[in-house]
């Protein structure tokens, strides 16, 4: 089964499952602000992915209020601050078996429905 790991009141994440279900997609939903992902479904996608920085998303609102632009993170630091800000995965993120397709371009939302449908 296709997992999602989204927020709903992402207009962008909507778009992309109403797309994906209308070509024939199905997912298992996951809405990260309402069921944050555990230590070991980040550590499954980190897994998938290669780093926790793949699935980091440097463009949450909490990036530069927290001063995070001016630090050199460790992958510790990203995993423990996906942890525990949901804004900080990279949205959306999809894991059907052993692939992963993570965040909104254009080119990973096309690989991702060309794949799983």
């Amino acid at each position: 089964m296709n997992k999602i790991y989204h927020l709903s009141t992402c207009s962008t994440c909507s778009k992309i499952i109403k797309n994906a279900e209308y070509a024939g997609v199905k997912f298992e939903k996951q809405d990260i602000k309402t069921q944050p992902i555990s230590t070991d479904q980040l550590e499954a996608m980190m897994k998938l992915a290669g780093s926790y920085e793949a699935l980091f998303s440097r463009r949450s609102q909490k990036f530069r209020p927290m001063g995070l632009h001016e630090k050199t993170l460790t992958e510790n630091d990203y995993r423990d601050l996906i942890l525990q800000e949901y804004t900080f995965l990279k949205r959306p993120v999809v894991v059907s078996g052993d692939k992963i397709f993570v965040g909104n371009s254009p080119k990973v939302v096309e690989e991702m429905i060309g794949k799983l449908k």
